[in-house]
């Protein structure tokens, strides 16, 4: 017998935007049902960004005891007899903390009383669904509908996933080391990866269609990145199309020529897409914007009280953004006025070394035609970064600010751990402030922070230790 649900809100995935609209809206008062068909936390928590972070630090630290154990050691430190890497105990290891945040959001789902049903949502009409559950089928039907339902990677044509061709999701739970691995896309998520793989011992060569790599980072903040893809051996192949994977080479065109790369594993990073298919959505009624769902700058969707969030309505498809997106829309819900625009939303790319930006790169502010100024300060003159050994590999901290008052229109930082500066940048960027709000900031010493106050200290025309 199918069990039958009314409720205000029902939420159709239970990832980032998903549960953070669910916990906000039961905040405020609103009954909500949450459907979810996988595990709790959505591709960034369990097949995504928290698993891909943590094998990338396995792996560094696996670098770091191999160097300790060369011939010249690495800082005074070293080790006797050869490191080893035991996969499928890392692989354990990452999946005790998507356990451990996976469980961490079922118990916020809980303590804030929000309906969970695991199953997949099967849309009749803009405001009804069938779930198969384990338990048997409910039909739910809602007031408000708030979709959520992420994205997944994108195959090629002629290169399919299965057997020795992965996707991420693979890729992160694999038992034992592949010895040659071939990474088809040299965007953020084909290069982290890469990079992790190579650092364990793997030998890695990366194919990419376009004549560059990380395509969507200007050529300074790229450079450091193709440095050490250089330094550590990782082959790339600009410029080239994959064609196939036959008996255990991909196989490609590049400049008229064929490649055939010996590969045990092939790893496709070209991208992800929304996912639109196999839940109903042509039974909603919704506008769609390309392979995207349409919502205006409040997340509504043209079917009224239909909403969408995330990867679903279009780029950048960031964790974040959904997270942000899912709390304003609980919050107009339940009567309070807000909309989606914020001045920048921070990306962070985890290579080696890491990349931030936030707002207009220097090219774009020129091309909005903004008369901007534009100026860095290097890692190598920041205390704190040669005393980790990050002071070395071309990093810096760049700023773009408009000329004629100083407001910041953009900032930009290539180097080790700069990812814990993004707070920083997009709260710097989103307050309004200026070159001089960020010289008057007294800030601490030693830190990778103060390479901010010194770039904006010389778009004043004063840095002081350059």
């Amino acid at each position: 017998m199918t069990k039958m649900i009314k409720t205000r809100l029902l939420v159709v995935g239970g990832g980032p935007g998903g549960y953070v609209t669910a916990i906000r809206a039961s905040q405020l008062g609103i009954e909500v049902t949450l459907v979810e068909g996988d595990r709790l936390g959505g591709t960034c928590l369990i097949r995504g960004c928290i698993p891909s972070k943590a094998m990338i630090h396995a792996a560094a630290k696996f670098e770091s005891v191999q160097s300790a154990a060369s011939d010249a050691g690495t800082l005074g430190i070293r080790v006797s007899g050869t490191p080893q890497i035991d996969l499928a105990e890392t692989v354990r290891w990452k999946g005790g903390i998507v356990d451990r945040l996976s469980d961490g959001v079922a118990g916020l789902l809980r303590r804030a009383k929000v309906q969970v049903i695991h199953g997949w949502a099967q849309f009749t009409d803009a405001k009804s669904c069938n779930v198969r559950t384990a338990e048997g089928d409910v039909a739910i039907t809602a007031e408000h509908v708030v979709l959520a339902n992420g994205s997944e990677p994108v195959e090629l044509p002629g290169l399919p996933f299965g057997g020795a061709v992965i996707s991420s999701t693979e890729a992160l739970s694999l038992q034992a080391l592949p010895q040659r691995l071939a990474v088809v896309g040299a965007g953020y998520i084909g290069l982290e990866l890469g990079s992790a793989f190579r650092k364990l011992g793997v030998d890695v060569t990366v194919v990419e269609a376009r004549d560059r790599i990380l395509p969507q980072y200007d050529a300074a903040l790229v450079k450091p990145v193709a440095r050490w893809l250089d330094r550590a051996g990782v082959k790339l192949h600009l410029g080239a199309s994959v064609t196939g994977y036959d008996s255990g080479q991909l196989l490609a065109e590049a400049q008229g020529a064929t490649l055939a790369i010996e590969a045990d594993q092939v790893l496709v990073t070209v991208g992800r897409r929304p996912r639109t298919q196999g839940w109903g959505l042509d039974q909603m009624g919704v506008d769609m914007d390309g392979r995207f769902v349409r919502v205006d700058d409040q997340c509504r969707t043209s079917m009224r009280n239909v909403w969408a969030i995330g990867d679903l309505v279009g780029e950048p498809m960031l964790e974040h953004k959904a997270a942000a997106q899912g709390e304003m829309v609980a919050e107009i819900i339940s009567g309070k006025r807000r909309r989606f625009d914020p001045l920048a939303i921070p990306a962070v790319c985890f290579t080696e070394p890491e990349i931030v930006t936030v707002g207009l790169s220097p090219e774009e502010a020129a091309a909005s035609g903004e008369d901007a100024i534009t100026t860095q300060f290097p890692f190598f003159a920041n205390g704190r970064a040669l005393s980790m050994e990050a002071g070395d590999n071309g990093g810096f901290v760049r700023v773009v600010a408009r000329k004629h008052d100083g407001c910041l229109l953009g900032i930009q930082a290539v180097g080790s751990h700069v990812s814990e500066l993004s707070g920083e940048f997009a709260l710097a960027l989103e307050m309004g402030a200026t070159l001089e709000d960020i010289a008057g900031v007294i800030h601490a010493h030693p830190t990778l922070s103060e390479a901010f106050f010194e770039a904006s200290l010389a778009g004043l025309g004063h840095a002081i230790h350059i």
